[in-house]
């Protein structure tokens, strides 16, 4: 079987070439859409989407919302020249599982590739039963009280690495590493952002009790439903 197809969205035209030519030489599939429209027509699903935020006929992270509103469990890496932190926050929270800052190493972008082009072990993929939440990892499906609910790629890899380790504590640093990627440079609000969006997910409001406990400083924890708690 080939390698995954990757879709480049970069109109600076010598960074887009550079990296096509990198990714082909490493073996990928790769398609480059120089505009916000030529990523939008893409008629198949990539494996992974390289996005630079700053595109001339419209902004990357309105590109993203429309890429996972067709393909919700689509893994997009931006590429950013923004310096603002904000700015990688939202486009995180808008479903980005990753990003670099311009200008990167192409090193660290290739690795960064392979980490999330990793294929599934479909035949010794567990399914985890917690209650009335049952976590098909083989499918990569959920489903909460008898419905399923679609989880963004990050947000379903977080919520396997949590309920694998069922009522065990998983340190921030286990988390980035092994849902992120072992070479993660940014800031780990990102992991802060995906457990909120992961919680929302799961029907959980804010203030209210949670399957996933904090511990502050240290990491997260998830609380199965038969879980014996202190009286």
């Amino acid at each position: 079987m080939g390698e995954p197809m990757i879709l480049i969205v970069e109109d600076d035209a010598a960074i887009g070439s550079n990296l096509q030519r990198a990714l082909d030489a490493a073996g990928y599939d790769t398609t480059l859409a120089s505009t916000a429209a030529d990523a939008r027509s893409v008629p198949i699903e990539p494996a992974l989407v390289l996005l630079d935020l700053g595109l001339p006929d419209g902004d990357g992270l309105d590109v993203a919302k429309d890429l996972l509103d067709r393909w919700p469990e689509l893994r997009i890496i931006m590429m950013t020249a923004r310096a603002d932190e904000m700015d990688v926050v939202l486009g995180l929270d808008s479903g980005a599982i990753d990003y670099v800052t311009k200008p990167f190493r192409l090193a660290e972008l290739l690795a960064r590739v392979r980490a999330h082009t990793r294929a599934l072990d479909d035949d010794a993929a567990p399914v985890y039963d917690d209650g009335d939440l049952i976590v098909d990892t083989g499918a990569r499906r959920v489903i909460l009280g008898g419905s399923e609910i679609v989880l963004r790629a990050k947000e379903f890899d977080l919520l396997v690495e949590l309920i694998s380790h069922s009522d065990k504590v998983v340190t921030r640093e286990q988390l980035m590493t092994r849902v992120w990627d072992e070479n993660w440079f940014g800031s780990t609000k990102t992991l802060d952002v995906h457990i909120a969006a992961l919680r929302r997910r799961l029907g959980e409001q804010p203030g209210a009790p949670s399957r996933i406990t904090a511990l502050r400083g240290v990491g997260y924890r998830w609380d199965s439903v038969d879980r014996e708690r202190p009286t």
